[in-house]
C-alpha cells in the first residue's frame, strides 16, 4: 500500500509542479488552483507514506522520482532544451534511486 501511495504523491507533486510553470506567476486562476490541490493532495499521500516507510527513503524516492519526471514534462510539454550534463545529472539521480531501492535496507521499515 505505501508503494500506492507514494506513487500518488510523485504524480501529485508533477502535475502540481506543472500547474505552477502554468500559473504564470500565479496570475492564472485554474492552473493555480490545481498546483494548490496537487501539492496538498501530494502532501497528504508522502503523508500516508510516512506511517511505513523510512522518512529518508521515501523523501529520496519521493524528491528523485519527482525531479526526474518534472524534467521529462519540461522537455516534452514545454520544449525545453536539455543537455548532455543534464542527461547525466538525471542517470545520476536514477542510479541513486536504483542503488537505494536494491541495494540498501534504508527503504525497509
Amino acid at each position: 500500500m505505501h508503494w500506492l501511495t507514494l506513487t500518488l504523491a510523485i504524480l501529485c507533486e508533477v502535475f502540481a509542479t506543472t500547474m505552477l510553470k502554468l500559473s504564470d506567476g500565479f496570475t492564472r486562476p485554474l492552473p493555480l488552483l490545481g498546483m494548490t490541490l496537487g501539492y496538498a493532495l501530494s502532501f497528504y499521500a508522502l503523508a500516508l507514506t510516512l506511517k511505513t516507510l523510512p522518512l529518508g527513503a521515501a523523501y529520496a524516492i519521493w524528491g528523485g522520482v519527482g525531479l526526474v519526471l518534472t524534467a521529462a514534462v519540461g522537455v516534452a510539454v514545454f520544449g525545453e532544451k536539455t543537455d548532455t550534463a543534464g542527461i547525466i545529472g538525471i542517470t545520476f539521480i536514477l542510479a541513486g534511486l536504483i542503488i537505494l531501492n536494491v541495494f540498501s535496507r534504508m527503504a525497509e521499515h
